[in-house]
């Protein structure tokens, strides 16, 4: 019935409000989210000139800000009654009350001097909790002009036969892609989960798109590089990180665990007749531009997603991170986890293999380590990295926590098992080719 409709509308001709309808939310959505501009001498996107300029106007009121999101996350679990909700569940809640207490901890200086350590406590609450608070609700509030304006019919009509063809997903997925790379991974998911609730993925294909584009945003992947001291071949890494991540992402895709999800879905994206690719992608657009809903309505309505996720994400950002840079530190756990990718570095005979391996283990636990563990290390170690900790995708610390706050119907420990699909697989392809690029860049 909804092709028929589709199908009829490409046929006839649609009169300039319709396509201003769907222009002027949707340019407006890209210079947000997309078009870096600059402003007082610093070159980004416009979402993030606002999240600096709600940093700035907030001042040390931020942190406030942020424990008033983390109580808030730590709040709702029992609202929801945890308890009856399965020991994930339970263990995550935990983690909450956790970075609860470290939330106050940091803000009055309180705590074991190991805590204050130069990449420890502080560093996460400054670095990534407090910019993460305020970019996901602002994302949220811009939202509506990328998601419910025609744009992703749009776009995704255009590359259905690519994404199809290299990642099994709809051709709309490409904006989640490239939400998730030029702003946050907790952006793209907030799209990923509308688009799921309305049955336009299968659970298998909102998974695929959860765990092979929801990575780190390019933001973040400048301090992965500077951190590593990879910024005079930016270029090359970030192709290199893009490429792998790809690679790994369309392989992942089809084999197990994801590959055995199930791949039914209600309103999946009409599929044009041979040579009507473009019309039907204007009448898709056009379709859900008409949408009764008013703008004030989606805007509240992904408000109160974007601050539930944010509050759901937050305190275990910060209590997951913490503990994992202290046992990164004091103990030898990621050693032994790093015996799973030893062999792999011993394939291509990596001297330092041992150690590598470990430092790629830690991105499971929060993504930016093997950065900091890797920092001195030679630059194909460092490129393997990088490029790693980035593809691999998901972490305890904030990715997989996002996930799970979602609908997505994917467990914890499948996500575990992603986790470990993917990093080997990005080793595979990362260390030839960090040694092809340091044979030529040196």
């Amino acid at each position: 019935m909804k092709d028929s409709a589709v199908e009829n509308n490409a046929k006839r001709k649609h009169t300039l409000a319709e396509v201003l309808r769907v222009a002027i939310p949707s340019f407006l959505g890209i210079m947000v989210f997309f078009v870096p501009i600059t402003i007082a001498d610093k070159n980004t996107i416009l979402l993030d000139h606002l999240v600096i300029w709600c940093e700035n106007l907030l001042g040390e009121n931020s942190q406030w800000y942020a424990l008033l999101l983390i109580i808030g996350g730590s709040v709702l679990p029992i609202m929801q009654k945890f308890w009856r909700q399965g020991f994930g569940i339970i263990v995550f809640t935990l983690f909450k009350f956790i970075g609860l207490i470290l939330a106050g901890m940091v803000i009055i200086k309180a705590g074991p001097a190991a805590l204050y350590e130069p990449f420890m406590l502080e560093f996460l609450w400054k670095a990534l909790v407090i910019p993460v608070g305020i970019l996901v609700p602002i994302g949220a509030i811009f939202m509506p002009l990328l998601v419910n304006y025609g744009l992703v019919e749009l776009v995704g009509t255009l590359t259905q036969p690519f994404m199809r063809l290299a990642f099994k997903v709809p051709g709309r997925s490409a904006v989640d892609a490239v939400a998730s790379f030029i702003t946050s991974f907790a952006v793209g998911l907030l799209i990923t989960n509308k688009a799921y609730l309305r049955g336009e993925y299968s659970a298998k294909e909102a998974a695929i798109i959860a765990t092979g584009f929801s990575t780190v945003s390019v933001a973040f992947m400048v301090i992965v590089a500077r951190t590593l001291g990879l910024m005079d071949i930016w270029v090359v890494f970030f192709l290199a990180t893009l490429f792998t991540t790809v690679v790994v992402t369309a392989i992942s895709a089809r084999i197990p665990p994801i590959s055995n999800m199930d791949d039914h879905a209600e309103n999946r994206e009409a599929t044009p007749d041979k040579g009507s690719r473009v019309a039907t992608a204007v009448a898709e657009a056009i379709g859900v531009a008409n949408s009764p809903k008013s703008f004030l309505n989606l805007v509240k309505d992904n408000l109160k997603d974007g601050i539930v996720m944010t509050m759901t994400i937050l305190p275990t950002i910060l209590s997951v991170g913490t503990i994992s840079l202290l046992i990164e530190k004091y103990t030898p756990a990621f050693d032994y986890i790093g015996y799973i990718f030893y062999p792999i570095t011993l394939l291509f005979g990596m001297e330092n293999g041992l150690e590598l391996s470990s430092a790629v283990s830690t991105s499971y636990s929060e993504m930016f380590l093997p950065a900091l563990i890797m920092a001195e290390a030679d630059v194909v170690s460092k490129l393997v990295a990088g490029i790693t900790a980035i593809s691999s995708i998901l972490f305890v610390s904030a990715s997989i926590p996002c996930i799970m706050a979602t609908n997505i119907p994917i467990s914890f420990y499948g996500l575990t098992v992603v986790w470990v699909v993917r990093t080997a697989l990005t080793m595979v392809i990362a260390i030839p080719l960090s040694m092809g690029i340091a044979s030529f860049i040196m």
